[in-house]
């Protein structure tokens, strides 16, 4: 189970595969070498020196190493580049912890998966009550990592979505900005509820044209993003910033306005939350509300390996704050109408 095996699998050097397994940097290797190197760690098991030779204790007695489960519940980590950000988090420190990742599931095969297998179980994404039902009917030890808190009976590690939507609302109307769009889900959304109060707290009008309701593809992006600039142009909407419920949505956004003349383009201003990698490739650089992925990847994973081993029982549920990174997207509010 060495470096060796890795770089042979995935077709790298070995000083690239330890960079990535170390986490040295996300550009040390592009995201597709960097998919095969740590999917060619899990297909070997693969363990760091240290956790190697803890597998030999005394004479010849072996230390079995913790085999966490992770449950994709709403989508999978390639679908959202967040949840892809958040889930290579868990590997790396799942492997600096010295634990395996047993398996990952997606919520759909839950049933069809033999969860008791594992010491424990970390659950990324938005969770329902009965998904998390069918996974306590097979394993008691389960930490959640999402956006928002779920007020479950469990370990939960969280940044709230409804403080980001506010902070990154806030920022525009600093700006001078009164007439905002929103693309994003708005069932049962913290992300949408913050992005209401704001609006309610300001004694601004709900203007139900500026919401548009998306599943966050790039189809249905692309589809709202046209539906507003239609509505605009027809004098039907009006709006001088639109803030996106995450990042992905936001980049597609901005490539969108990007097609539009230069005098447009600067006249609509764009937020978002997650602050995922891409955010600083964008034109203009996206300025977005920093969702603390690495650290909470940490802390779901202590908490989970505490539990495994009874150091508590009471649910513990910790919530990391979120910060807003000023980049080039969020322009101050010109009172002119320029489409």
């Amino acid at each position: 189970m060495s470096l060796k095996q890795i770089a042979a699998i995935a077709g790298a050097s070995v000083s690239t595969v330890s960079r990535v397994l170390n986490n040295t940097s996300s550009s040390c290797a592009s995201k597709e070498l960097q998919d095969k190197i740590w999917a060619a760690a899990r297909e070997i098991g693969y363990q760091p020196n240290q956790a190697a030779r803890a597998l030999k204790k005394g004479s010849g007695e072996t230390v079995k190493l913790p085999r966490i489960a992770v449950v994709m519940a709403r989508v999978t980590a390639e679908e959202d580049p967040f949840f892809s950000e958040l889930f290579r988090s868990l590997e790396t420190e799942l492997l600096k912890q010295g634990a395996v990742i047993d398996d990952m599931v997606h919520a759909e095969d839950i049933c069809q998966k033999k969860l008791s297998s594992a010491n424990g179980i970390l659950i990324m994404g938005r969770c329902s009550h009965t998904l998390l039902s069918q996974i306590l009917l097979q394993n008691k030890n389960i930490a959640g990592i999402w956006r928002n808190t779920m007020d479950f009976d469990i370990d939960e590690v969280v940044c709230d979505g409804r403080k980001a939507a506010e902070l990154a609302m806030n920022h525009l109307l600093s700006l001078g900005h009164q007439k905002i769009a929103y693309i994003g889900d708005c069932s049962y959304e913290s992300r949408y509820v913050g992005y209401c109060n704001v609006l309610f707290q300001n004694k601004i009008p709900m203007d139900y044209n500026l919401i548009k309701q998306t599943n966050q593809t790039k189809d249905e992006t692309d589809a709202v993003f046209e539906e507003l600039f239609l509505a605009k142009q027809a004098g039907k909407a009006d709006f001088s910033a639109i803030f996106c419920a995450n990042d992905n949505t936001a980049i597609r956004v901005l490539e969108l306005l990007g097609r539009q003349k230069a005098s447009v383009r600067r006249s609509v201003s764009v937020i978002s939350i997650d602050d995922i990698a891409d955010a600083q490739n964008t034109k203009p650089y996206l300025t977005t509300i920093h969702i603390p992925h690495r650290e909470m990847a940490h802390m779901a994973v202590m908490l989970l390996l505490d539990r495994i081993a009874k150091g508590h029982v009471s649910p513990v549920r910790i919530e990391f704050p979120c910060r807003i990174v000023y980049r080039d997207s969020c322009y101050p509010y010109q009172n002119r109408n320029t489409l």
